[in-house]
């Protein structure tokens, strides 16, 4: 028989159900699930529970039904135990048949041995009746299952970590990498130590100590590591948070970039707005004496100033934004552009107009929406965490695209007249934000020449639309692969989908190359003077910008960018 345990996950710190470690049960419910509505309600009495509905079998009547039960089964194990209080949160699945039970623990073992027990309980009631006992002892089930679980050894405490100093933690689908740098980098301006965690690796004082994926829970403890260290920015990702929950008890100041569809279809989460849920956290658990950092033009951002403890610190391109009316009248602050220039807003008080957007590199005199928005958090957060206004000024004006201060990240090259950009860009937003300045630098009658590319796990639709998108925008596209990141897919997989997209608006002629190097060098052999070349760089940005350097290419100063900026607008 299978056991209706799918999996056991232990969540060491604050994560989807709790703002504390907790254990994740996924479970297998399909004996209760498909059981005859007869058999669901004798199971429904067996364990106590009244006015029971079931519905019918296979529907999600059924599934909340068992829900219900389980949830119940849980505290009456956990309470003959030992555990008269446990809270318990259990959720359905896009999966009728799947459950997924969460509840908060101090003792690793005992609290294993618990989601253990609850299994076995329901292995032993929801075997099919010709097999079963006639009726099975529920009772005596859970007093056994109770009896495991006194028995179990405590085990070790959560490895939650209580930070010594300041965090900001940056969440987002995009914009995290580049507004954690600007926020170190105005730390660093000011004279701190700083470390920061992202996605590229573990940064003390702007130099990579340690490479690889940091944006889960591992991040922060690399960075408190460093005694030097006297404030740490950490990237916090959708995947840490949903496997092993934020490693950090709180933070200080929290920034939440936006939300779009990015992983969707993993770890249980298939909704845009379950995916906010998820990032969420990170604002939740800022410290009530901190300031949680919104951007008021995503509904789904703003809408997590419901759920937090923290002062509110909204963010907006528009200065009229009702959002912005609203923080400010409940004594929060806010940050916005009025008249070309970035300006902090408190209540009761006029605008305090930091510095011109033209004056700060990585909006492209304005040009980038999506940059200013990144300006506007990392200004708000370093003033929230207490750095000086000229210090944040000064991190703004010096922070330039280029490969030193954020490399892979809007990365602006030009060799006779062509110009190239580097960008990860993984995802539909980020496409959308990486055409957006490539038409900010292109000049009259010039074109777009675009490199896609895509990780292998992306939905079918999400890459078709990556494939509809880049064709109708670009005046030249083709495919880029990244060979490590394919993912179970092949290359013939991913080509079928991309030019599955295009042919929606009429482009039939999708070349595809094995590497984003390959196709970058496509593209700049066919580039003529004032065309700007885009690319998706995932993989091999390191190989790229080796290339791009033995070819001729050199990056952009912020006075070349923009003069970019001012040819395009002739």
């Amino acid at each position: 028989m299978t056991s209706s345990l799918v999996e056991l996950r232990v969540l060491e710190g604050p994560n989807l159900y709790f703002p504390r470690a907790a254990i994740k049960l996924t479970l297998d419910l399909t004996g209760v699930i498909e059981a005859p509505e007869e058999r669901a309600l004798r199971f429904a009495a067996r364990i106590g529970l009244t006015r029971a509905r079931p519905g019918k079998p296979g529907s999600g009547f059924r599934q909340r039904f068992a829900a219900r039960a389980v949830g119940r089964l849980v505290r009456q194990i956990a309470g003959e135990a030992g555990t008269t209080r446990l809270a318990v949160r259990v959720r359905p699945t896009n999966d009728v048949h799947r459950l997924v039970v969460a509840y908060p623990w101090r003792s690793r073992t005992r609290a294993q041995a618990l989601g253990r027990a609850v299994a076995d309980v329901l292995d032993a009631v929801t075997v099919p009746e010709p097999v079963a006992a006639p009726n099975p002892d529920i009772d005596g089930l859970v007093s056994a299952a109770a009896a495991t679980v006194r028995a179990a050894e405590a085990g070790p405490g959560p490895t939650t970590l209580r930070p010594r100093i300041p965090i900001v933690a940056v969440t987002g689908t995009n914009g995290k990498t580049t507004t954690s740098r600007m926020v170190a980098h105005i730390a660093r301006t000011h004279g701190l130590h700083v470390g920061w965690s992202s996605t590229d690796g573990i940064y003390i004082d702007g130099e990579l100590v340690e490479a690889g994926d940091y944006s889960g829970p591992s991040g922060a403890g690399r960075v408190l590591a460093h005694p030097e260290v006297q404030l740490a920015v950490t990237e916090t990702a959708r995947g840490g948070i949903l496997l092993k929950g934020i490693g950090l008890a709180y933070n200080n100041v929290s920034v939440f970039t936006n939300v779009s569809a990015d992983h969707l279809g993993m770890h249980g989460i298939d909704t845009v707005d379950q995916l906010a849920e998820v990032k969420g956290i990170v604002s939740r658990i800022t410290r009530p004496d901190g300031w949680a950092v919104l951007n008021a033009d995503d509904p789904r951002v703003l809408a997590t100033r419901a759920h937090i403890k923290a002062r509110p610190w909204a963010f907006s391109r528009d200065p009229d934004s009702p959002a912005l009316r609203e923080v400010l009248g409940d004594g929060g602050r806010v940050t916005t552009v009025i008249d070309g220039w970035l300006c902090v807003i408190e209540s009761d008080s006029d605008p305090d107009p930091l510095i011109e957007l033209v004056d700060v590199p990585m909006t492209l005199a304005g040009l980038s929406r999506f940059n200013v928005e990144n300006a506007l958090g990392a200004a708000s957060a370093a003033l929230a965490v207490g750095l000086p206004r000229a210090a944040v000024v000064e991190g703004l004006r010096s922070f330039k695209p280029d490969p030193e201060h954020n490399p892979g990240r809007m990365n602006f090259f030009t060799r006779d007249d062509v110009s190239v950009v580097v960008d990860l860009a993984h995802n539909e937003a980020g496409l959308e934000a990486l055409l957006e300045i490539m038409n900010g630098v292109r000049r009259p009658g010039a074109r777009l020449l675009l490199g896609l590319g895509a990780v292998g796990d992306r939905m079918d639709d999400i890459v078709e639309s990556l494939g509809e998108k880049g064709a109708r925008d670009a005046d030249v596209a083709v495919i880029a692969h990244k060979e490590r990141y394919l993912r179970g897919r092949s290359t013939d997989e991913l080509d079928e989908l991309f030019r599955r997209g295009a042919a929606r608006v009429g482009v039939e002629d999708l070349p595809s190359y094995p590497s984003e190097l390959a196709g970058l060098q496509a593209l700049v052999d066919q580039a003529e003077p004032g065309d700007v070349v885009g690319l998706m760089c995932h993989e091999d940005r390191a190989g790229v910008y080796d290339w791009l350097a033995t070819a001729g290419f050199t990056p952009d100063t912020p006075e070349t960018l923009r003069q970019k900026v001012k040819a395009a607008q002739a």
